[in-house]
């Protein structure tokens, strides 16, 4: 995979999109979903969560930029949206 996943807009060496969901329960909701997606692949984004707000910024540290496995999770988050 290679094309930035529907949603995401790059910033450098990374990328990001916001999700909003109708309250907080929802938001928690979907950080678990993400939370065990990015368990399995053993890449876990940087995100930030306020009330129905969940931001999320994914990149590859000790790679010091994007890489497939960004791009994969990017697209794994979207599945379960």
């Amino acid at each position: 995979m290679t094309e930035i996943p529907d949603g995401w807009a790059r910033h450098g060496e990374q990328i990001r999109r916001s999700f909003e969901f109708a309250n907080f329960s929802e938001a928690w909701a979907f950080m678990s979903r993400v939370a065990l997606l990015a368990e399995a692949a053993d890449h876990h984004p940087d995100w930030r969560n306020v009330w129905n707000l969940v931001e999320i910024t994914l990149t590859t540290h000790d790679a010091e930029g994007l890489t497939p496995k960004d791009l994969a999770l990017a697209q794994k988050i979207n599945d379960v949206m």
